[in-house]
């Protein structure tokens, strides 16, 4: 991509919010896409972290489960064993897993979030996805029904 400046209006072209605004110039619409690309890759980290929060949770309720089970095949001891020991254990020193989760969001993902969306704000006038934008400019084929430019207008 060699782009400097805002592309002109096309109808066959993306729409303003996709078009690099005046004097944007090509190692910042990489940069931006690389700052994207770690935020995204951030998401997929927190959903993982969350997938981690259900799956041990969903865990511990089955606990119950095997205690109350143990407790009717006759070992009482081995059911308070688990209940004691395992049974509402942090999985960490001091955290159950929603206060990880508390302390990622807080400490790592909003922040990111938060400075991501100032950084585009101030160099890209709010444009999301400029350089995404710009590679699927160059992909597509002018004129082919699966691809156009931008999703069909509503209203015709």
């Amino acid at each position: 991509m060699n782009h400097v400046q805002e592309a002109p209006e096309s109808p066959d072209g993306p729409d303003r919010d996709h078009r690099r605004p005046p004097g944007l110039d090509d190692k910042t619409v990489e940069a931006l896409g690389a700052l994207s690309k770690a935020l995204e890759t951030t998401e997929r980290a927190r959903g993982s972290l969350y997938a981690f929060h259900q799956l041990t949770g969903g865990a511990d309720l089955e606990l119950d489960r095997a205690v109350r089970l143990l407790r009717e095949a006759g070992h009482p001891e081995w059911a308070e064993k688990v209940r004691a020991e395992i049974l509402g254990r942090n999985v960490i020193p001091g955290h159950w897993t929603f206060q990880i989760v508390e302390a990622y969001n807080a400490t790592y993902y909003r922040p990111f979030q938060q400075l991501e969306a100032t950084v585009v704000a101030e160099l890209a006038q709010g444009r999301d996805h400029l350089y995404e934008a710009e590679m699927k400019e160059e992909r597509r084929t002018p004129g082919h029904p699966h691809h156009a430019a931008c999703p069909p207008d509503p209203e015709i």
